[in-house]
């Protein structure tokens, strides 16, 4: 953002000019109410080029000085839309809208808000210097002290809080809710902070950070998302991050929770069928958390991800050994009965002919 004393100079310089040039012809009578047109006007000089335009009010020196055809304007405070001619345009407070020329359908609140706005349409500023620098940038929402205070040119953000994207400048489709929230980013795009602090350091793209301080380091990392945490991480991307600080530099990771937390319940698990369970891998955790596809030490494919499909056919040659052992204890079982009778017939046979020699 420019240095505050900076603009004040350019604020003072600006005033000054516009103080010191030729007076164009006045009103007659000389503003200080309603005139044709249902125009209002109160104030040294305002509305003093008016022609034809219509529906405007000008309250304060200068205030809509050099607008002539341009309609549905509202100007109150000190220098308000000063050189406007477009249409649409509401100021609120001392040097609010003050360059602003063909940029129609802008609302600005706030002492020097829209200050530096010339051509750029449909911006909403409230605060002290929201928005002050935009030049040309269109549909931007600033609420709060210094919020968008450096954009010129960016269009399609939205701050939210005091100092939120206070260093935007070319960065468009940014978010911004929360004190200090995307506070660094300068051109970057696509970002959304919700919270105090969120993403108060990034300068990377499409990264979403909600709570208070979530993401609050990320510098360069893109494509980051972080609910109540990832504030360790700095540059890496394409993380997911929930309740955990996060680790600096990594990337592709998704972190949940932190050892706060000792139970996981995830409802739709339990009994929910796949529709090809076969292709299936089975999941692992490490004494770390991670979660993972591994191998069992036994396991015939041992160095391969196990499948359910390897548990089934495991089940399978499990099945067939316990049918075949089965066979076999069956067959074992007839065995030992044949080989039971044909014993009581031996000793049968052996009893009788014992019993013929004793007769003898």
């Amino acid at each position: 953002m420019k240095n505050r004393n900076t603009k004040f100079t350019a604020i003072l310089l600006a005033f000054a000019c516009f103080a010191l040039s030729p007076r164009a012809h006045a009103l007659s009578p000389a503003p200080d109410g309603g005139y044709p047109g249902r125009n209002t006007a109160e104030g040294q000089d305002a509305l003093l080029s008016l022609t034809s335009g219509t529906f405007n009010t000008a309250v304060g020196w200068f205030s809509l000085r050099s607008n002539t055809t341009a309609n549905f304007n509202t100007a109150l405070g000190a220098g308000t839309l000063l050189v406007n001619t477009a249409d649409q345009n509401t100021a609120t407070g001392a040097g609010a809208l003050l360059s602003n020329t063909t940029g129609a359908g802008n609302t600005a609140t706030g002492a020097f808000a829209l200050f530096s706005n010339t051509d750029g349409f449909s911006n909403t500023a409230t605060g002290f210097n929201a928005l002050f620098s935009n030049t040309t940038g269109f549909s931007n929402t600033a609420y709060g002290v210094d919020a968008l205070a450096s954009n010129t040119e960016a269009n399609v953000n939205t701050a939210i809080g005091t100092s939120a994207l206070v260093s935007n400048t070319t960065g468009a489709q940014n978010t911004a809710v929360g004190v200090g929230a995307l506070a660094s980013n300068i051109d970057q795009n696509d970002n959304t902070a919700i919270g105090f602090a969120a993403l108060q350091m990034n300068t990377g793209a499409g990264n979403v950070a909600i709570g208070s301080g979530a993401l609050a380091n990320n510098t360069t990392g893109s494509f980051n998302v972080g609910i109540r945490g990832g504030d360790s991480l700095t540059t890496g991307n394409f993380n997911i991050i929930i309740a955990n600080a996060g680790v600096a530099g990594e990337s592709n990771t998704i972190r949940i929770g932190s050892p706060l937390q000792t139970d996981t319940y995830i409802a739709g698990i339990y009994d929910a069928d796949l529709p090809n369970p076969g292709d299936s891998f089975i999941m692992f955790v490490d004494g770390t958390g991670k979660l993972g596809t591994g191998t069992l030490p036994n396991h015939v494919g041992s160095g391969q991800p196990l499948r359910f499909r390897d548990i089934i056919e495991d089940h399978k040659k499990i099945a067939d050994l316990e049918a075949t052992v089965e066979a076999l204890a069956s067959q074992l079982k007839e065995q030992a009965a044949q080989v039971q009778k044909e014993g009581a017939r031996v000793a049968m046979g052996k009893s009788t002919t014992k019993m013929v020699l004793n007769n003898q």
